[in-house]
């Protein structure tokens, strides 16, 4: 039955009515990653203050109550009647969308809150948000609700005529954010440290005010994105000492860019426009390419170290382990879309190739020892390039002529709908027979792997494409890797990784992750990629059987149950002690399972990035930090 559609039933939502009645349009989602964007909308406030030149101070404080405070020594938000509205300066700023001195108004040259709803939505989104304003002397205050002024812009107090700044409290609505209210010290960490790095000589203070958790960490880089780089190529050996550095501006584009390359095979480089991050690049980092690949095959064919016979430098060739920041300061930057993903000015792709061939050009001319290093990798990486191309043609035309054929050790599902069916990675033999008599054989595909695949971290294409566990793979999958990859190809709609519950389990995990990580990263920003979470104890009693996940798990049990001689506890040591019914009913029944889904965005791609690097590359230093500061988050692994 259709449903009436007349001029009643169109909606006009009041003030910030829209933004709680659809938060996620305006701030991604409503769970722990919509939570923390909430902060980084008040921050990027004050960060616009720094790209001003006034602000060179930002405190972030967690409070007790799990409320979020922001203080800066900016300007102040205007406390002066905006004559459109009527209203205080700064209750326009939080209580009206798309209202700001960001708009052509000459309050900022340059800015990241471009679309001036930031202060709004958080306060639409908060229990109760306040705001103090320090100018001329004066403490100002104004007070909201749920959005709704509850206490007009008033002087409070008086303070000291040098101190300027704004401060903003406000403690987020559980009724928006039903899943999680906590905020998490890392993760504000990474956005915080990365800003810091970006803007020169701010100092960004985050301080954790919460019983139990009290800590604090100051992020002050003198160097800017130069210390970006070093901190990114931590877990690396770097090829050169220098960190190529080229700054200027070319048609009101003031351009800023770090590089260094290491002795990894992997591209990192990461471009921002006025402080926020365009993951998925745009004109400028066009032109960063451009000017990179033109003036190393420039200097390689003019030193005589291409033939006239030899092809050119590929892009991906020069850039075969280069850690890269590139970033510029725009007065009206155009973004593709809301969410500011991709850039699309013209005239910043011509500022950064302008600028980045002449100075790299320079460098290049002074440094010799450096381009000869860069040049000869770049060389290598060609010559790998070429040996991968063909063991990938081989393999598609054996495909061809085998009719597509999947790799002999996968127990393929019958189901053909992708959506329906999940393949699980497992390794060796024993776990592979048990989990292919245990599945379900129309939607759960099992593939066995043998022993540890190879680690991509410190891989060429053409090793990759010469590893049969990882071609099996790649195979299975359907989707292809790196230039021919197709999600839409994808063969099933949940890639289970399924280890024993070990360090070795877990090890063989990390490098599963890490292969898909760098080959396949869309698996995992959609979704696909999941843990599986096999039991590590058996308890039988009675006749009665108890699977425990974990050690507290298995104590509360007992507690339960009692701890006497008629227990019967077996610790699982791998998926091979398990019989089929077992890892059926405990790991791989879609009713009764635990899947750990593995998630990653855009917003943390640098540390994903630096993770992956520091626990899969050459360098044990880094390496063993990692685990030291992360061992008290495990738990469960049998050392």
């Amino acid at each position: 039955m259709s449903q009436e559609y007349g001029a009643d039933q169109i909606q006009i939502l009041e003030g910030l009515e829209a933004v709680r009645k659809r938060p996620g349009m305006y701030i991604g989602s409503t769970s722990s990653r919509g939570l923390h964007h909430l902060v980084y909308e008040i921050v990027d406030n004050s960060v616009d203050e720094a790209l001003a030149g006034i602000c060179d101070k930002i405190v972030v404080f967690i409070n007790p109550d799990n409320s979020i405070t922001v203080e800066d020594n900016g300007r102040g938000i205007p406390v002066g009647i905006n004559h459109k509205s009527g209203l205080p300066g700064v209750e326009v700023v939080f209580t009206i969308l798309h209202a700001g001195g960001k708009f052509g108004g000459g309050g900022y040259k340059v800015s990241g809150g471009l679309h001036g709803v930031g202060a709004s939505v958080v306060n639409a989104l908060s229990t109760w948000l306040t705001v103090n304003v320090y100018q001329g002397g004066k403490i100002y205050e104004e007070k909201f609700a749920v959005g709704k002024t509850i206490s007009p812009l008033t002087v409070i107090g008086e303070c000291d005529k040098d101190k300027h700044g704004t401060k903003v409290t406000f403690l987020p609505d559980p009724e928006i954010f039903k899943e999680t209210q906590e905020f998490d010290f890392s993760v504000l960490r990474q956005r915080l440290r990365e800003m810091a790095f970006l803007t020169k000589n701010l100092k960004i203070e985050l301080k954790d005010l919460r019983e139990g958790k009290e800590r604090e960490e100051v992020y002050h880089y003198e160097g800017g994105i130069k210390e970006f780089v070093a901190y990114l190529n931590k877990s690396t050996t770097p090829l050169y000492n220098d960190i190529i550095y080229c700054e200027g501006t070319r048609n009101n584009v003031y351009v800023e860019v770090a590089m260094q390359h290491n002795d990894s095979y992997n591209e990192s480089s990461y471009s921002f426009v006025n402080n926020i991050n365009t993951p998925e690049g745009g004109t400028q980092l066009t032109g960063f390419r451009n000017a990179i690949t033109k003036t190393f095959n420039d200097y390689a064919r003019k030193n005589k170290m291409l033939k006239d016979s030899d092809e050119n430098l590929s892009g991906e060739d020069i850039r075969e382990g280069l850690t890269s920041i590139v970033s510029i300061k725009i007065e009206d930057p155009q973004f593709e879309g809301q969410t500011k993903q991709k850039l699309g000015n013209t005239e910043a792709r011509n500022a950064v190739e302008s600028l980045m061939s002449e100075q790299l050009t320079y460098y290049l001319e002074q440094n010799p020892d450096v381009a000869k290093i860069i040049c000869e990798k770049s060389i290598q990486s060609q010559r790998a390039r070429e040996a991968a191309r063909k063991a990938r043609d081989l393999t598609r035309r054996k495909s061809a002529l085998d009719g597509f054929s999947l790799p002999g050790k996968l127990a393929d599902c019958s189901d053909k709908d992708p959506k329906k069916c999940e393949i699980f990675i497992v390794e060796g033999d024993s776990a592979g027979g048990s989990a292919k008599t245990a599945r379900s054989r129309a939607t759960q595909a099992i593939l066995p792997l043998r022993g540890k695949i190879l680690n991509v971290e410190k891989a060429r294409l053409d090793r990759v494409y010469g590893n049969e566990e990882i071609k099996a793979m790649i195979t299975a999958f359907g989707t292809g890797i790196h230039d021919d990859f197709d999600i839409s190809k994808l063969r099933y709609d949940k890639i289970i990784i399924m280890t024993d519950a070990d360090v070795d389990g877990a090890h063989i995990a990390t490098l599963m992750l890490t292969f898909i990580y760098r080959f396949m990263p869309e698996l995992i920003k959609q979704g696909h990629v999941y843990l599986a979470q096999p039991p590590l104890y058996k308890l039988e009693k009675n006749k009665k059987v108890w699977y425990a996940y974990s050690d507290e798990e298995l104590s509360n049990i007992l507690n339960e149950v009692g701890r006497d001689q008629n227990n019967k506890i077996q610790r699982y040591k791998g998926l091979g002690e398990m019989d089929a019914e077992q890892l059926w009913d405990t790991t791989m029944d879609p009713e009764k399972r635990v899947l750990l889904r593995v998630a990653m965005d855009d917003e943390n791609d640098a540390d994903v990035n630096l993770t992956f690097m520091t626990l899969m590359g050459d360098k044990v230093e880094p390496r063993r930090d990692f685990i030291l500061e992360n061992a008290k988050y495990v738990k469960n692994l049998d050392i």
